[in-house]
Formats: structure tokens, C-alpha cells, sequence
């Protein structure tokens, strides 16, 4: 097994890898400066200056799939943009991972990203030309609304939202929260999943529809704290829709298919998350080892405690372990395709999050009083970290379709089929 990297992967990584740190990093202060003064949710200048920046470099767009992102309704839609391999993306998305408000910087940031990929292959030409294209310029920004507050989102079928037809429009009516980046004043689209057919088969019921965010019925009840962060300015939102009507163009892929869109979607942005969760922890544990080398307790520096040896090595070891298992995935979703690599993206989103949260909380212990305080980035990154073991669905239904995998491999045993038969009598 051969793990040298190729010339293309070590070209792109390293040219990201490079961008970030002569032109974005050096850019943290000012960031830290505009994104805290005046009104919480609104446009940052440097990350604007940064997206221009990043454009002519040809640094833009880098998550789409160069084959993988073929449109299912119109092929006539050239996307724009440097189009890497998954494994590809993989060691550039780590690096942007590292900084906070980097993945902007590239126009590789969450929820768009994969909102740009559903409407890249499963938007007709009209949808393309009015939503995909200005998001591919950085120009707008988009939500992504399934989850809702009285029931358990992560099986869609709960979903309570209704989509019903009247003419030549649906009628939406629901509530929908962890909407995020409805507070950014740049949200203009959102990709909302509903039912259309609430009689229909398990997974026919639901469709996906674009809501222009300024459409009559449409309003943003409240921004939600993430353990007391507002996560301004993109930032996650309740949403309330009140008798919202949209055209029945605006359905996407067509009536019942919203299940199989939401699959495709979050594929690729559950692997996205684990990318940038690799580079977090590895800030965490370089702010960890710089703390220790250079703070004294007890007659010797903190490192030298054997307890600080122990915790820096597991950190390090699980760091290697995550990032093969993440980029084992991202390689069998090139070679075989998203629904081959499921467990394998399973795995990971259950993974990535876990290492890093155990990372930055030693971290935090290391920096004592200072590390749960906002003077250094552990707090905010640890809760940021910690929204992910929920974010495209639970640990719980990962580990169990982790599980089941597992089972299947010794379910035709006698006695497991013994088993079966005695719970069912």
C-alpha cells in the first residue's frame, strides 16, 4: 500500500496550505476586530477581500467531484471552479480547517457547499442560472432546512413540515431550527425538505424545494447559542413557515425524491466536516504542546509531568489514526462512488468529531483557567466540535448502521437464526 502522496495532491495541498499562511492567518486579528464590532450578523470585509484573493490565485470552488458532480436534469451548466478528487480535497480542507473562517476564503464553506452540489446535480437549467451561479461567485449565500424542533430529526420520515399543491405553487407551513447561515444578510435561497405526500411510501413522502428567504411567510423566529456562542456571523437559526408560497418550478428533482436528494447530499458533507475536524485538532494539540513547554509547575515545566506525556502521545496516535480512516474514505468515494464508501463515511463522522472534542479538552486542561475562556480558541472550538455529533445525523445512527454492517457478516449462522426465530415466537 502505497500512502506517497501524488504531485497533484501535494501541489493543490501545499498551495492552500501556503495561501492560508501568508495571506489568511496573518488576517486573524482583524478578523477577531470586525466580526465583534457593530451588528453581529453581517458581511466581514476581510473575508470579502480574502474571496477575491483566493479567485485570482484559482483557488475557488475546489469541492466538487470532477465526475462525480454530473447533473441528473441538465448538462448544458459548466461548473466553475479548480474540481478535486474527494482524497484531493481531503488535505486542502484540513489546512482550511486550521483557521477558523478559511473555508470562506475558498468558497468551501458549509451549508454551501453541498447546497451547490444538489443544485449542480439536481437543478434544471433555470434553477442553475438563478441560485448556483451567484453562489458559485461568492456573490449570495444559502440554508439548508430539515431539522425541526418537535420531532427527532434524524429520521426524516418524522418530518412535519407540509408542502401542499394549490396551482401552480406549494403552500409550505412548518418550523425548522439549526438552520444555518440564515443570519449572514447574504442568505438569499434556502434548500427546504418537507412533506408532499404524507400518505405516500416511507420514502416517497418527502420533496425538496427552493424558498427565496425574502418570499411573504418566511421569518427567522431567533439565532440559537451553541454552549453560549452565537457563532455570528453565519450562525444557526429557528425559522418559521407560515403559509410560504413558491412556485412548483422551484421543486427540485421532482415530487417524493427529497429523501434520495438528502442522501446524495449528505454523503460528501458529512466527509467535508471530518476534513476540517482533522485540521482543528491539530491547532489543539500544537496549542497544547506550546502550553506545556512553556508554563512551570511544581519545580518542572508542565511537559514534563508524565500524565502530559501520556495525553500528548494518545493525541497524537488517534490525529494519525482519524486522518487514514478519513482519507481511506475520501479515496473510495473517487473509486467507488459515494454509496460504496457509506460505511467507511460512517465511521469517520462518528470518528473525527469524538478525536478532536477529546484533543481540545485536553487542551483546555492544559491551559487551566485560561483555556475555558475566550483568550484563546479551545472554548469556541471545542463547542463547534461538539455540534458535529449531531450535524448530519447523530453518533446513534452511524454506530448502528456501523453495527448492523457488522452483524450482517454472521447473520446466516444457525444459531444467530435460531436466535431470531426464538424472539419472534
Amino acid at each position: 500500500m502505497d500512502f506517497t502522496l501524488s504531485e497533484r495532491e501535494t501541489y493543490f495541498r501545499d498551495r492552500v496550505k501556503s495561501f492560508i499562511d501568508q495571506n489568511i492567518r496573518p488576517r486573524q486579528d482583524d478578523y477577531n476586530k470586525q466580526s465583534h464590532e457593530g451588528d453581529r450578523w453581517k458581511v466581514i470585509p476581510v473575508i470579502e477581500e480574502m474571496k477575491e484573493k483566493t479567485k485570482a490565485a484559482g483557488l475557488w470552488n475546489f469541492f466538487m467531484p470532477p465526475h462525480s458532480g454530473q447533473s441528473h436534469v441538465d448538462d448544458s451548466f459548466e461548473f466553475e471552479g479548480t474540481q478535486l478528487t474527494n482524497l484531493e480535497y481531503a488535505l486542502c480542507a484540513e489546512e482550511m480547517g486550521k483557521v477558523g473562517w478559511a473555508s470562506e476564503c475558498f468558497n468551501c464553506s458549509a451549508p454551501d457547499t453541498g447546497n451547490m452540489e444538489v443544485l449542480h446535480r439536481y437543478g434544471t437549467l433555470e434553477q442553475k442560472e438563478k441560485w448556483l451561479r451567484p453562489l458559485m461567485n461568492g456573490e449570495i449565500r444559502s440554508a439548508f432546512l430539515m431539522t425541526e424542533p418537535a420531532v427527532a430529526s434524524s429520521d426524516a420520515t418524522n418530518i412535519e413540515t407540509r408542502m401542499e399543491r394549490d396551482g401552480d405553487h406549494y403552500v409550505i407551513n412548518g418550523t425548522k431550527w439549526w438552520s444555518s447561515g440564515v443570519g449572514d444578510p447574504r442568505c438569499k435561497i434556502a434548500i427546504t425538505m418537507g412533506k408532499t405526500n404524507p400518505e405516500g411510501s416511507r420514502h416517497s413522502q418527502q420533496s425538496q424545494i427552493l424558498v427565496p428567504m425574502d418570499a411573504p411567510g418566511v421569518t427567522i423566529k431567533r439565532m440559537l447559542s451553541v454552549y453560549g456562542y452565537d457563532h455570528a456571523p453565519h450562525g444557526h437559526g429557528e425559522v418559521v413557515l407560515e403559509n410560504v408560497r413558491v412556485p412548483v418550478e422551484n421543486v427540485l428533482l421532482g415530487e417524493g425524491r427529497g429523501f434520495e436528494i438528502a442522501q446524495g447530499r449528505l454523503g460528501p458533507g458529512r466527509i467535508h466536516h471530518c476534513m476540517r475536524t482533522i485540521g482543528v485538532a491539530e491547532m489543539a494539540i500544537e496549542s497544547m504542546a506550546k502550553r506545556l513547554l512553556t508554563r512551570v509547575a511544581f519545580g518542572k515545566r508542565i511537559a514534563d509531568h508524565s500524565v502530559w506525556e501520556q495525553r500528548i502521545a494518545k493525541a497524537r496516535i488517534d490525529i494519525e489514526m482519524t486522518r487514514l480512516l478519513c482519507l481511506k474514505a475520501a479515496d473510495m468515494m473517487d473509486k467507488a462512488g459515494n454509496k460504496s464508501a457509506q460505511l467507511e463515511i460512517a465511521m469517520i463522522k462518528v470518528a473525527a468529531p469524538n478525536m478532536a472534542l477529546q484533543i481540545i479538552d485536553d487542551a483546555i486542561q492544559a491551559h487551566g483557567g485560561g483555556g475555558v475562556s475566550s483568550d484563546f480558541h479551545l472554548a469556541h472550538d471545542w463547542a463547534a466540535m461538539r455540534t458535529l455529533r449531531f450535524a448530519d445525523g447523530p453518533d446513534e445512527v452511524h454506530n448502528r448502521a456501523i453495527a448492523r454492517n457488522e452483524f450482517g457478516r454472521y447473520a446466516d449462522l444457525p444459531e444467530a437464526i435460531a436466535a431470531k426465530e426464538q424472539v419472534r415466537r
